[in-house]
């Protein structure tokens, strides 16, 4: 351990949960790494969806988890748990945190860190681990999404959409995605999209139909739910893929299946936050070989909206809740 730590830290506390205004700083004790994790003094945190869920408290954290807010930060390395191989004092790194982010210090076994990528900030890095993972894992370890197919990703201004966008483009597939307005549309396609539609005066699936010689895509990221679902199932291709990472409308909606038959469709979906240690770091692992260079090279770049000091955390929960962002949402703790 380090022996110049403080015993206590700032973070940010949202008591029994409700709405963004509930939530507030507070001190408490510095938590200490278990074996196999590090303790990282928090330079920027980002700001995801599961995190307003948690707030609200219709998402309550796994058991062990830190109840603090926060699934990713940037930082440095200031102790290590028994058994860390990885990492050393000072090393400059960005990971997924299984909660605990919004803070001063975060606890984060080492398989789940990953090294800044050169040619980026902390704030940059920061802004990587909660969507690179989760895109990795869902549209190419379990989409299996491959060079020259046709790809729709909704909500494409978000923080995942953008990332979804980048690396399916930046392996070769043809990238459609859907958003709200013309200003999210020309950030989609100035991040590499193929084709934006726009949802509030454009149907989804007679748009697919039409960029794809009526064959459809061959997979779909959604996160919407609601009467998308069936939506989707039309715009699939025979042997096409739908993967399900979230439901921003209701996820019990009547769904006639008969599609999923007849078309040879795959569906599945999945959640990060309860992932296996040893199953995110298999995800790191494939990130830094894999991603992690084209991040170097600027191929991929996260797209930060703004940025708001930790004390701020109310206001940035207003705005993901809002969706009027592009982007990622992030919090600024110590800077660097």
């Amino acid at each position: 351990m380090n022996l110049n730590l403080p015993q206590a830290m700032t973070f940010v506390a949202h008591g029994e949960g409700g709405a963004p205004e509930v939530m507030h700083v507070s001190n408490g004790r510095l938590p200490q790494p278990a074996p196999g994790e590090v303790l990282i003094k928090v330079a920027y945190a980002g700001v995801n969806r599961p995190d307003c869920l948690q707030r609200s408290g219709r998402y309550p954290p796994p058991p062990g988890a830190s109840p603090i807010l926060g699934l990713e930060a940037s930082g440095h390395v200031v102790a290590v748990g028994e058994g860390v191989t990885r990492w050393k004092l000072g090393d400059a790194l960005c990971g997924l945190a299984n909660g605990g982010a919004y803070a001063d210090y975060v606890c984060i076994p080492q398989g789940q860190c990953l090294p800044v990528p050169q040619g980026m900030n902390l704030l940059q890095a920061a802004a990587l681990p909660e969507n690179y993972f989760t895109v990795w894992t869902n549209v190419f370890q379990r989409g299996r999404l491959q060079a020259g197919e046709s790809f729709l990703v909704h909500g494409g201004s978000s923080g995942i959409g953008l990332t979804a966008i980048q690396l399916a483009k930046a392996f070769g597939a043809k990238v459609l995605c859907t958003v709200g307005n013309a200003a999210k549309a020309q950030a989609c396609l100035s991040v590499g999209a193929d084709v934006a539609i726009n949802y509030n005066a454009q149907d989804f699936v007679e748009e697919v139909s039409a960029h794809t010689q009526q064959q459809g895509v061959n997979m779909i990221l959604d996160m919407v739910g609601g009467d998308y679902m069936q939506r989707n199932l039309k715009a699939l291709s025979v042997d096409g893929r739908l993967v399900q990472i979230a439901f921003l409308q209701p996820s019990k909606t009547e769904v006639d299946w008969m599609a999923l038959m007849v078309k040879r469709l795959t569906f599945t979906g999945s959640t990060l936050r309860p992932r296996t240690a040893a199953d995110k770091a298999q995800m790191a692992n494939e990130l830094q070989a894999k991603v992690w260079p084209l991040l170097e090279k600027g191929q991929c770049q996260p797209v930060i909206h703004q940025v708001f000091d930790l004390a701020e955390a109310a206001q940035a929960h207003a705005l993901m809740e809002s969706s009027t962002h592009i982007g990622k949402i992030m919090l600024k703790v110590a800077g660097g």
